[in-house]
């Protein structure tokens, strides 16, 4: 056929420039996510400074994996700092079902989601028996901060280094540039009976948590 087809004003021949002209790359609108606000739509990635940002190699965001933690066993122990800055060991809640879920970062607008999805079924949780503990490599502060803010009823603990995440195998999003969002259900002899990962649905870690905790 003899027409041509048309992609932004440019004809599929512009596509492919002759030899005497050299190909051009045009930068002239900017990528939305990273303009005008210093927090990304993408859920937990932060953004300090928008205006100045620049993206690092995606080797920058690589974290080495040690082990991964599977159905069926029993994950690696950890004592971390809570919002209190007391130390928490996994071990002190051997004995009772125990959800523990790894998040990007505090006050970010998944995160957030998450967090008061699993405040507001804390009963329910309760009911089951079971502790919620949640991590990420965010200070003890913050999570203080955090959960005053939002009125958070159950654990935060803080992983500085990722340590914990890296040793329980937690897989990161978007080609290793955020952290991944991945809840583990544990049971009473501290067994895992479920992983489930979903960053971009960060509530539906409580329905699919509740779910496998009531067949326990």
């Amino acid at each position: 056929m003899a027409s041509s087809l048309s992609l932004s004003s440019h004809t599929v021949a512009s596509l492919f420039p002759s030899h005497t002209s050299k190909p051009q790359l045009s930068l002239s609108k900017s990528i939305p996510i990273l303009t005008k606000s210093s927090q990304s739509q993408f859920h937990g990635l932060k953004f300090s400074h928008p205006s100045s940002l620049k993206i690092p190699r995606f080797s920058t965001f690589k974290t080495s994996i040690s082990a991964k933690v599977n159905k069926g066993t029993v994950p690696p122990a950890f004592t971390l700092k809570d919002q209190d800055g007391k130390n928490v060991s996994l071990s002190k809640f051997k004995g009772k079902p125990v959800v523990v879920y790894f998040y990007p970062a505090d006050e970010t607008p998944g995160c957030t989601k998450q967090a008061c999805a699993f405040r507001d079924s804390y009963e329910k949780f309760k009911k089951a028996g079971a502790e919620v503990i949640g991590i990420s490599v965010d200070s003890a502060e913050s999570h203080k901060n955090f959960a005053k803010k939002y009125r958070l009823p159950f654990t935060l603990l803080s992983d500085e280094g990722n340590k914990v995440r890296k040793e329980w195998g937690v897989p990161s999003d978007l080609f290793g540039t955020l952290p991944g969002r991945q809840t583990y259900v544990l049971d009473k002899k501290g067994v895992v009976q479920l992983i489930y990962n979903n960053q971009f649905q960060p509530e539906k870690h409580i329905d699919e948590t509740l779910k496998i905790l009531q067949s326990l």
